[in-house]
Protein backbone atom coordinates (compact mmCIF):
# COMPACT_ATOMS: atom_id res chain seq x y z
CA UNK A 1 0.00 0.00 0.00
CA UNK A 2 1.37 3.48 -0.71
CA UNK A 3 0.16 6.84 -0.73
CA UNK A 4 0.93 10.30 -2.42
CA UNK A 5 2.93 12.66 -0.28
CA UNK A 6 3.52 16.18 -0.44
CA UNK A 7 5.20 17.86 2.40
CA UNK A 8 8.18 20.68 3.02
CA UNK A 9 9.31 21.28 -0.73
CA UNK A 10 9.40 17.12 -1.18
CA UNK A 11 7.01 15.50 -3.55
CA UNK A 12 6.65 11.49 -3.67
CA UNK A 13 4.94 8.19 -2.46
CA UNK A 14 5.09 7.15 0.59
CA UNK A 15 5.01 2.98 1.43
CA UNK A 16 3.79 1.80 5.44
CA UNK A 17 4.52 -1.75 5.99
CA UNK A 18 2.12 -3.88 7.14
CA UNK A 19 4.55 -5.24 10.01
CA UNK A 20 7.05 -2.25 10.72
CA UNK A 21 10.60 -3.41 12.14
CA UNK A 22 11.45 -0.05 12.48
CA UNK A 23 13.97 0.98 9.97
CA UNK A 24 12.92 3.47 6.59
CA UNK A 25 14.06 3.74 3.12
CA UNK A 26 14.07 6.82 1.14
CA UNK A 27 14.44 6.25 -2.51
CA UNK A 28 14.45 8.30 -5.64
CA UNK A 29 15.34 8.22 -9.42
CA UNK A 30 17.21 8.89 -12.25
CA UNK A 31 18.06 11.55 -15.13
CA UNK A 32 15.18 10.86 -17.41
CA UNK A 33 12.87 9.32 -14.90
CA UNK A 34 10.70 10.30 -12.05
CA UNK A 35 9.43 8.51 -8.61
CA UNK A 36 6.64 6.31 -10.08
CA UNK A 37 9.82 4.59 -12.25
CA UNK A 38 8.30 0.97 -11.97
CA UNK A 39 12.09 -0.28 -10.58
CA UNK A 40 11.40 2.06 -7.69
CA UNK A 41 8.02 0.88 -7.13
CA UNK A 42 9.16 -2.05 -7.03
CA UNK A 43 12.33 -1.94 -4.92
CA UNK A 44 9.56 -0.10 -2.51
CA UNK A 45 7.02 -2.72 -1.97
CA UNK A 46 9.41 -5.14 -1.46
CA UNK A 47 11.44 -3.18 1.05
CA UNK A 48 8.02 -2.64 2.87
CA UNK A 49 7.05 -5.92 3.15
CA UNK A 50 10.38 -6.84 4.73
CA UNK A 51 8.91 -4.14 7.24
CA UNK A 52 10.49 -0.95 6.32
CA UNK A 53 8.81 2.83 5.91
CA UNK A 54 9.27 3.58 2.51
CA UNK A 55 9.39 7.11 0.85
CA UNK A 56 10.19 7.05 -3.13
CA UNK A 57 10.62 10.85 -4.30
CA UNK A 58 10.72 13.32 -7.13
CA UNK A 59 14.11 15.29 -6.62
CA UNK A 60 14.36 19.27 -7.08
CA UNK A 61 15.24 19.12 -10.73
CA UNK A 62 12.23 17.36 -11.61
CA UNK A 63 9.66 19.16 -9.21
CA UNK A 64 10.78 22.15 -11.63
CA UNK A 65 10.02 20.48 -14.62
CA UNK A 66 7.90 17.17 -15.83
CA UNK A 67 10.50 16.15 -18.47
CA UNK A 68 14.06 16.80 -19.24
CA UNK A 69 17.71 15.94 -17.65
CA UNK A 70 18.81 17.79 -14.15
CA UNK A 71 21.16 20.96 -14.93
CA UNK A 72 24.63 19.59 -13.68
CA UNK A 73 25.14 23.05 -11.87
CA UNK A 74 22.31 22.82 -9.68
CA UNK A 75 23.35 19.05 -8.47
CA UNK A 76 23.56 20.52 -5.31
CA UNK A 77 19.80 21.74 -4.94
CA UNK A 78 19.28 17.96 -5.70
CA UNK A 79 21.58 16.96 -2.84
CA UNK A 80 19.73 19.05 -0.63
CA UNK A 81 15.97 17.70 -1.79
CA UNK A 82 17.80 14.52 -0.49
CA UNK A 83 18.56 15.78 2.94
CA UNK A 84 14.48 17.28 3.10
CA UNK A 85 13.21 13.94 1.91
CA UNK A 86 15.30 11.89 5.19
CA UNK A 87 13.93 15.12 7.60
CA UNK A 88 10.79 13.78 6.39
CA UNK A 89 10.48 10.65 7.22
CA UNK A 90 12.76 10.23 10.13
CA UNK A 91 9.35 10.88 11.48
CA UNK A 92 7.86 8.23 10.53
CA UNK A 93 10.26 5.88 12.00
CA UNK A 94 12.47 4.98 15.20
CA UNK A 95 15.02 2.70 13.54
CA UNK A 96 17.69 3.36 11.39
CA UNK A 97 17.38 5.44 7.55
CA UNK A 98 18.56 3.93 4.73
CA UNK A 99 18.98 6.28 1.74
CA UNK A 100 19.64 5.34 -2.30
CA UNK A 101 18.46 6.47 -5.60
CA UNK A 102 18.82 4.92 -9.46
CA UNK A 103 21.55 6.30 -11.70
CA UNK A 104 21.68 9.79 -10.62
CA UNK A 105 19.53 10.02 -7.68
CA UNK A 106 21.79 7.07 -6.53
CA UNK A 107 25.19 10.02 -7.43
CA UNK A 108 23.67 12.14 -5.72
CA UNK A 109 22.71 10.22 -2.31
CA UNK A 110 25.82 8.96 -2.31
CA UNK A 111 27.49 12.47 -2.82
CA UNK A 112 24.98 14.10 0.01
CA UNK A 113 26.13 10.72 2.30
CA UNK A 114 30.12 11.79 1.66
CA UNK A 115 29.21 15.49 2.72
CA UNK A 116 27.27 14.31 5.78
CA UNK A 117 28.80 11.63 7.83
CA UNK A 118 26.34 9.84 10.04
CA UNK A 119 23.26 10.95 8.10
CA UNK A 120 22.32 7.27 6.68
CA UNK A 121 22.88 3.94 8.37
CA UNK A 122 23.39 2.02 4.49
CA UNK A 123 23.59 3.32 0.70
CA UNK A 124 21.05 1.51 -2.34
CA UNK A 125 22.72 2.64 -5.03
CA UNK A 126 20.96 0.94 -8.22
CA UNK A 127 23.19 1.08 -11.48
CA UNK A 128 25.39 3.69 -10.22
CA UNK A 129 26.67 6.03 -13.29
CA UNK A 130 29.99 5.29 -12.77
CA UNK A 131 30.71 6.96 -16.18
CA UNK A 132 29.30 8.08 -19.31
CA UNK A 133 29.07 5.56 -22.11
CA UNK A 134 31.74 5.00 -24.03
CA UNK A 135 33.86 7.00 -21.91
CA UNK A 136 35.64 5.02 -19.13
CA UNK A 137 38.23 7.95 -18.13
CA UNK A 138 35.51 10.35 -16.86
CA UNK A 139 35.22 8.50 -13.75
CA UNK A 140 32.46 10.02 -11.75
CA UNK A 141 34.65 8.48 -8.30
CA UNK A 142 36.30 11.91 -7.07
CA UNK A 143 34.06 11.48 -3.57
CA UNK A 144 34.74 8.14 -2.90
CA UNK A 145 37.18 8.28 -0.60
CA UNK A 146 35.24 10.60 1.24
CA UNK A 147 32.11 7.93 1.70
CA UNK A 148 32.44 6.72 4.83
CA UNK A 149 28.50 4.81 4.78
CA UNK A 150 28.17 1.61 4.01
CA UNK A 151 26.92 1.02 0.41
CA UNK A 152 24.94 -1.57 -1.61
CA UNK A 153 25.40 -1.24 -5.32
CA UNK A 154 23.61 -3.12 -7.70
CA UNK A 155 24.57 -3.39 -10.96
CA UNK A 156 23.49 -5.27 -14.31
CA UNK A 157 26.54 -6.76 -16.39
CA UNK A 158 25.24 -5.21 -19.60
CA UNK A 159 25.46 -2.09 -18.02
CA UNK A 160 27.18 0.69 -20.39
CA UNK A 161 27.60 3.24 -17.23
CA UNK A 162 30.19 1.01 -15.72
CA UNK A 163 31.61 -2.68 -16.44
CA UNK A 164 31.24 -5.12 -13.62
CA UNK A 165 34.97 -5.18 -13.41
CA UNK A 166 35.53 -0.97 -13.58
CA UNK A 167 32.71 -1.62 -10.52
CA UNK A 168 34.49 -3.44 -8.38
CA UNK A 169 38.15 -1.41 -9.37
CA UNK A 170 36.16 1.49 -8.10
CA UNK A 171 34.57 0.55 -4.99
CA UNK A 172 37.86 -0.64 -3.93
CA UNK A 173 38.11 3.40 -3.13
CA UNK A 174 35.44 3.33 -0.67
CA UNK A 175 36.75 3.19 2.97
CA UNK A 176 33.52 1.60 4.32
CA UNK A 177 32.02 -1.58 3.68
CA UNK A 178 30.54 -2.29 0.19
CA UNK A 179 28.91 -4.84 -1.84
CA UNK A 180 28.77 -5.57 -5.19
CA UNK A 181 25.31 -6.99 -6.64
CA UNK A 182 25.34 -8.26 -9.85
CA UNK A 183 22.38 -8.86 -11.87
CA UNK A 184 23.13 -10.93 -15.11
CA UNK A 185 21.65 -10.01 -18.39
CA UNK A 186 20.33 -6.67 -17.07
CA UNK A 187 20.83 -3.48 -18.45
CA UNK A 188 20.98 0.06 -17.09
CA UNK A 189 17.77 0.13 -16.23
CA UNK A 190 17.96 -2.90 -14.42
CA UNK A 191 14.64 -4.53 -15.99
CA UNK A 192 15.83 -7.73 -16.31
CA UNK A 193 16.15 -8.24 -12.37
CA UNK A 194 13.06 -8.50 -11.56
CA UNK A 195 13.80 -10.24 -8.72
CA UNK A 196 16.35 -7.66 -7.35
CA UNK A 197 13.50 -6.23 -5.12
CA UNK A 198 12.97 -9.34 -2.78
CA UNK A 199 16.67 -9.75 -1.42
CA UNK A 200 17.22 -5.38 -1.05
CA UNK A 201 16.28 -5.04 2.63
CA UNK A 202 17.99 -7.87 3.78
CA UNK A 203 21.21 -7.00 2.20
CA UNK A 204 21.07 -3.67 3.17
CA UNK A 205 20.58 -4.63 7.11
CA UNK A 206 23.41 -6.60 6.56
CA UNK A 207 25.64 -4.43 5.03
CA UNK A 208 24.63 -1.50 7.75
CA UNK A 209 25.68 -4.01 10.84
CA UNK A 210 22.21 -6.47 11.19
Amino acid sequence: MWEPLQSEGVRGFLHRPEKPAGDALILTHGAGSNAAAPLLVRVAEASAAAGMVVLRYDLPFRQLRATGPPNPHHAARDREGVARAAEVIKSMAAGRLFAGGHSYGGRQTAMWAAEHAGAAAALLLLSYPLHPPGKPDQKRTNFFPELGTPALFVSGSEDPFGALEEMREALALIAARTELMTVEGAGHDLKRGAGVGGEIAERLRAIAGG
